[in-house]
């Protein structure tokens, strides 16, 4: 079958199945441009959450698609690729986390969403890079553990400097990676370039920054800039959505290093086997599923 031949069956099987087709946006162009929505884990989870389609399609990685099933477990959740893992989810366990919390005895748990169900069974409310800040500062108590991404938790922390936040040693690893010399190449090379840079890079890559923030919100920036020229520090898919919002502008990826493998996993026949055999479902244990959904709930009730 060709390229345009699966894209049509894609759309029939759609209708027929009552499904919906979610990718994230450090997605390939063409399964972004096959989905019905593209966007951030928070933007990704509210609209699961509301959709009226009885099955899910998440072109995203595991916990993203767990996320969904958890929020909506009447629903069908497929991930066309099960091997789409997170190496930062898989930083943090439940197991761990447990012995940590009982070495702080009444410390506020907050995850970032890059966790498993039953890391998020295990804390008091979830945040994504969009919202985190946010969902730091509704939270009463001072002391605060934030898992699993260093990085994104020392960022919030210099926003809110009231709350004594406790990092996990947890990072992404394509975030993780990037060099301030590489940076401060790409700034001599363009030296008229705004740069856009994600929290989950290292505290010094985020310092250089001229704006912070989470994919979502990096590309609003860059679409709503009267800048012409930006050098984008995040997961390299966002290009994608970038370039069609503004094809006259100009975009420079801050390192050929950020590339997420496992994001690139899901193709467009990927998402095609995945409607036609219902592969691959996701479930989530229902004690496990409830509590994370307090943690899930608490996040979507901040509401930003």
């Amino acid at each position: 079958m060709d390229r345009e031949g699966m894209i049509q069956e894609i759309q029939r099987m759609k209708k027929e199945r009552d499904a919906v087709i979610v990718a994230h946006s450090y997605q390939i162009g063409e399964v972004q441009d096959a989905a019905d929505m593209t966007g951030d884990s928070f933007a990704l989870a509210r609209y699961c959450a509301a959709s009226p389609a009885t099955v899910i399609v998440f072109c995203g990685v595991h916990f993203m698609a767990e996320s969904a099933k958890i929020l909506s477990p009447e629903k069908t959740v497929l991930l066309p690729e099960i091997h789409a893992g997170c190496p930062m989810a898989d930083m943090v366990t439940g197991e761990a986390l447990r012995k940590r919390k009982a070495e702080l005895p009444g410390v506020k748990v907050v995850c970032y969403i890059n966790t498993t169900a039953e890391v998020k069974a295990e804390c008091d409310v979830c945040c994504t890079s969009s919202n985190a800040v946010d969902v730091i500062r509704s939270i009463p108590e001072r002391d605060i553990l934030f898992v699993p991404d260093q990085n994104l938790g020392s960022w919030v922390a210099a926003q809110v400097p009231e709350k004594n936040i406790i990092l996990w040693d947890g990072y992404c690893i394509t975030h993780h990676r990037i060099r301030k010399d590489e940076v401060l190449k790409m700034r001599a090379l363009h030296p008229d370039a705004v740069l856009l840079v994600h929290p989950e890079c290292k505290p010094d890559i985020v310092a250089l920054a001229d704006f912070v923030g989470s994919t979502k919100q990096i590309i609003d920036f860059a679409r709503n800039s009267v800048a012409r020229k930006f050098i984008i520090g995040t997961e390299m898919g966002v290009l994608h959505q970038l370039q069609k919002d503004s094809p006259d502008k100009k975009f420079y990826l801050m390192s050929t290093g950020l590339v997420c493998p496992n994001m690139k996993k899901t193709t467009l026949t990927s998402v095609y086997e995945s409607l036609r055999d219902g592969k691959y479902e996701i479930t989530v244990e229902e004690a496990v599923r409830l509590k994370a959904k307090v943690c899930l709930d608490r996040m979507l009730q901040v509401g930003k």
